[in-house]
């Protein structure tokens, strides 16, 4: 069985960045009928907290990305101290204590002599004595995995073929000073243990894809399929991760942006494929290939969310959005459904309902362009007293036309901008009924 799983640390928000890597575990999982497990990486006592455990599983409930089981690192520490102890045994994880300072020293002579800067092991030449007169002087020491210095290669279900010299990297921590254990540690236990069959995360990740299957190995585990996907960057070129802070999946909930859209864009996001929108899960889940998904970085333009929650709009019956027109725009229950249909062509978000609305309910300061004045006083002149009905805008146009002689764009375009203060927008005959002041009439 297919089983996947998303393991965001509770540090922050749910952002555009971590959720590309759910959604696209969660495709795989549901086009297998397979599993999808939700797991807290919440080890780091220091940093994580509750409220965004939370605030993580809220945003993924809103999006519909519902899992098929949840666990949480903390509660898993004894799986973490078995296997620590297990690869102790086998002569696989030694203690280390050399402070920051010394390592930094240690790499910058390696560079100096045009050598990698890669840990040389000094710690496994300690003896017994010198390493409790160091536990004195320094306190607990870090436990590094000894790597074989080999090659490692494996098949990337979106790079291909990856080899890694092992000789390359320095042996990774996998527990800290403190105690803590860290993330390269922990997921392999947990992928191992909860029987991970496909792993898709970012190509920042591809070097602690060496080391975990090497550790797997260690362990006498089942590597699973490991994927890379590109990483998201702005319209510079640079990476997105140093201001993904400010696109945090709540905060385009909070703009009106639709589940789909968000999903339908990250769905398609770094494949030649067009971004379609998507009516509903379903059909992402039967249109998703892993294999579609290239290596080269990929621009994440947050304008395109807007663009498709509109189109998502546009599709959506006033059944769909009656309660919040009514409640958050306020437009009374007599004309809601009018509003929904004259306007929803017209926005990118609910919330620019609100914008019409005022249109409608106060009036907008006329828009006239100097040499149109005295035209549009003349037609004012001929507008008749509301309430308007959808026959009204052709019946005003036409007395216009005939008084004037204008048409066309000459004529329709300075009589819209006197009244909505807007070169475009809905058809005027669906907007007149909706008129309660007109403000070009004072």
């Amino acid at each position: 069985m297919t089983t996947t799983r998303f393991a965001p640390s509770p540090t922050g928000h749910l952002h555009v960045g971590n959720l590309r890597t759910a959604l696209l575990n969660f495709l795989i999982a549901r086009q297998s009928d397979g599993h999808f497990i939700l797991r807290i990486d919440d080890t780091d006592p220091g940093r994580s907290q509750e409220i965004y455990v939370d605030s993580i599983k809220e945003d993924l409930e809103w999006l519909g990305l519902g899992w098929d089981q949840i666990e949480r690192q903390s509660e898993r520490l004894d799986a973490y101290l078995e296997t620590a102890s297990h690869l102790r045994n086998d002569e696989r994880l030694y203690e280390a204590f050399e402070t920051p300072g010394e390592l930094e020293l240690r790499r910058k002579k390696q560079r100096n002599r045009g050598h990698p800067p890669v840990y040389d092991r000094a710690a496994l030449l300690l003896s017994e004595v010198e390493k409790d007169k160091l536990r004195a002087e320094r306190g607990e020491g870090v436990w590094r995995f000894k790597l074989d210095r080999a090659w490692i290669t494996w098949e990337d279900g979106i790079l291909g073929s990856r080899s890694i010299d092992a000789s390359s990297l320095s042996d990774p921590i996998l527990i800290r000073r403190d105690g803590q254990f860290l993330y390269t540690l922990a997921s392999v236990v947990d992928d191992m243990e909860m029987g991970i069959s496909h792993v898709v995360r970012g190509a920042d990740h591809i070097t602690n894809t060496a080391v975990q299957i090497q550790i797997i190995k260690a362990l006498g585990g089942q590597v699973p399929t490991f994927a890379h996907h590109s990483l998201l960057t702005d319209d510079a070129g640079y990476a997105l991760a140093k201001r993904l802070g400010t696109l945090a999946i709540r905060d385009f909930k909070e703009q009106g942006i639709a589940p789909m859209a968000i999903l339908s864009l990250l769905a398609r996001l770094g494949t030649s494929e067009p971004v379609v929108l998507a009516s509903c899960i379903d059909e992402l889940v039967e249109g998703f290939d892993l294999t579609h998904f290239g290596s080269s970085p990929t621009k994440f333009d947050d304008t395109q969310l807007f663009q498709l929650t509109g189109r998502y709009l546009q599709t959506l019956p006033y059944t769909d959005v009656s309660e919040w027109i009514q409640d958050q725009v306020g437009v009374p229950d007599s004309i809601a459904e009018t509003f929904w249909y004259a306007t929803r062509n017209n926005i990118t978000t609910l919330s620019d309902l609100k914008a019409w609305w005022t249109v409608f309910r106060d009036g907008a300061e006329p828009l006239i362009d100097p040499q149109d004045t005295d035209f549009v006083s003349q037609a004012i002149e001929l507008l008749p007293n509301g309430p308007y009905d959808t026959d009204t805008w052709k019946t005003w146009t036409d007395a216009v036309q005939a008084k004037t002689g204008r048409k066309g764009r000459a004529l329709f375009m300075p009589l819209r901008k006197a009244l909505t203060g807007q070169g475009q927008g809905p058809d005027m005959s669906t907007i007149m009924p909706l008129l309660h002041r007109i403000k070009a009439r004072t």
